[in-house]
């Protein structure tokens, strides 16, 4: 997806100096091997790098020497910041992300520069967002309580803020929505006699879905106070509130006993610190013989450990105080000797995600006046398109991952797998 009128026209507001920076960061850019990188400074090529034909370069064309400064300072996160502020443009930012996935020596090398000497100042921030109870409601509400009307100009009708699952990717968001969702309730094999815990209510789609078509009774709770209002306009418009109880509370403070648990795409805010005690906690919400189903986003193995020490864009803009666990990282912690859990099945669902993030992203272009009419301003705009193309570009590159995790605990009754 291209910037506003991003073309090799564009020239910088002021001549760009050869500077320490601008040398730092071309000499880098030159170590690109998979596909090809062309860099323009106004109507000048300045830097082609890589052994891919013409027609699959990506190109970049740099406004400002403060983009030069920003990478070389800040790494790839300084790159994200500097694409935020408008130094940096792209014809398709997509692919210029993708580029830098598949060369993630050429990421390493700008992050073990100077870069590095910021890391602990970005590691104590990121700590001041450590999801502990008082601050996980702070972390939710930077995120989720942009407000409901932001969200609707690039989700389904479903609002559902997770990954699809598609039969064809020609098919629409709403399809892969209520797909996954019914996946799900078919995986846990769900009956009218079942009482279903959902850690992430969101805005109310999978509780609605499974006490509509599967007749069970749904506690889901969210710390959300605007998604709290819209599940719950959501629950009296469909008549289930005999069905659907709405909780307020964070997941260390809940009670009693369920049949089931369902988490979509929540633990990532738990924080890896939590995962042990997060755990432990469904584990003790569960009756004898229950079960729970994880849809969670997850980081390539040979990865983990060094994104452990680090801050990204996404930890920085988007979701303070969260993180990615390996899949390795999961089954090891629902499986420790305090929570008891057995894995059940796993899939991997991927590239559904990818799909997914297309679909959103389109979305959210093709309705970009409306989130201006929000008084959103451009740089929040150049932000959340970054943060779309970002994932998108993780999910096809495969840094980044979703599973469906189905843990049981030792009482569970095995059955083989059904559904249609």
């Amino acid at each position: 997806m291209s910037d506003a009128a991003p073309t090799k026209d564009s020239t910088p507001e002021h001549p760009i100096p050869n500077g320490l920076w601008r040398r730092l960061l071309l000499a880098r850019f030159e170590q690109i091997k998979v596909g090809r990188l062309k860099v323009y400074e106004g109507k000048d090529l300045i830097l082609d790098a890589g052994q891919a034909p013409d027609e699959e370069a990506v190109s970049i064309y740099i406004q400002s020497y403060n983009a030069y400064r920003a990478m070389g300072l800040g790494g790839a996160l300084g790159a994200s910041e500097a694409y935020m502020d408008g130094d940096w443009r792209c014809d398709d930012l997509l692919e210029v992300l993708q580029l830098f996935v598949k060369n993630r020596g050429v990421v390493a090398s700008m992050d073990a520069g100077l870069a590095k000497f910021q890391v602990p100042l970005r590691r104590f921030q990121h700590w001041l967002n450590r999801d502990t109870l008082v601050q996980s409601k702070r972390n939710i509400a930077a995120h989720y309580d942009l407000g409901n009307t932001f969200f609707e100009q690039f989700l389904d009708q479903t609002m559902t803020y997770s990954s699809g699952y598609f039969v064809d990717p020609q098919q629409t968001m709403l399809e892969g929505s209520e797909q996954k969702l019914d996946l799900i309730c078919k995986k846990m094999q769900l009956k009218s006699s079942d009482h279903i815990l959902e850690i992430g209510t969101g805005w109310g789609g999978f509780a609605l879905h499974a006490a509509k078509h599967y007749g069970c009774k749904v506690t889901t709770t969210t710390i959300s106070p605007a998604q709290f209002e819209w599940a719950a306009e959501r629950v009296r418009e469909a008549n289930l509130e005999d069905r659907i109880e709405l909780l307020q509370l964070d997941y260390r403070r809940l009670e009693g006993r369920f049949d089931k648990i369902v988490s979509i795409e929540m633990i990532e805010a738990v924080g890896l610190k939590f995962l042990p005690l997060f755990f432990e906690t469904c584990a003790g919400l569960l009756r004898p013989g229950g079960s729970m189903l994880l849809q969670a986003i997850t980081i390539a193995e040979q990865r983990f450990e060094a994104a452990k020490r680090s801050v990204d864009f996404i930890q920085r803009y988007i979701f303070p105080g969260g993180a990615l666990a390996s899949v390795n990282e999961l089954v090891g912690q629902s499986a420790s000797e305090q929570a008891g859990f057995r894995v059940y099945q796993l899939e991997d669902i991927t590239a559904h995600y990818a799909v997914t993030m297309s679909k959103w992203r389109e979305a959210f272009e093709a309705n970009l006046d409306s989130v201006r009419d929000l008084g959103l301003s451009e740089t929040f705009i150049r932000m959340w398109r970054y943060y779309l193309c970002y994932c998108e570009a993780g999910f096809r590159q495969r840094a980044i991952g979703c599973v469906q995790l189905q843990l049981h605990l030792p009482e569970f009754k095995l059955e083989l797998p059904y559904y249609d």
